[in-house]
């Protein structure tokens, strides 16, 4: 079981995530509405994962990235995108993000690509 925070300005995709999350039995210890939270949450919170949108208000996923990888290199992040663009997905990659998923979620990648990043 891991300690995930979810940051997605989306309150359905935060819903569908945490259902799949709570089926694959992983603690929600937080929930972010936009990429300024995520970063105050990431910090207090100090999670096993962060699932990060990458298109939030405030902050986009790659600024946040920017600003915890910076503080914390072993911070497993792993990405959440509606977009197929790989010149940005690239960018959150070289930034620090562990994995990606895509929109609309698979619920069994979702859960493989946590037990990917927490070496399972």
């Amino acid at each position: 079981m891991a300690k995930i925070l979810i940051a997605d300005d989306s309150d359905a995709i935060r819903l569908v995530l945490k259902d799949i999350l709570q089926i694959g039995e992983h603690e929600i210890v937080g929930e972010a509405i936009d990429g300024a939270e995520a970063v105050e949450l990431f910090n207090s919170l100090n999670p096993d994962i962060l699932l990060l949108d990458l298109a939030m208000p405030k902050k986009d996923g790659l600024t946040v990235l920017n600003e915890i990888i910076p503080h914390n290199p072993k911070a497993k992040v792993i990405l959440i995108t509606a977009s197929d663009d790989q010149k940005i997905i690239s960018s959150c990659m070289n930034a620090g993000a562990m994995s990606y998923i895509s929109k609309p979620f698979d619920f069994n990648k979702v859960l493989q690509s946590i037990n990917d990043v927490l070496g399972k």
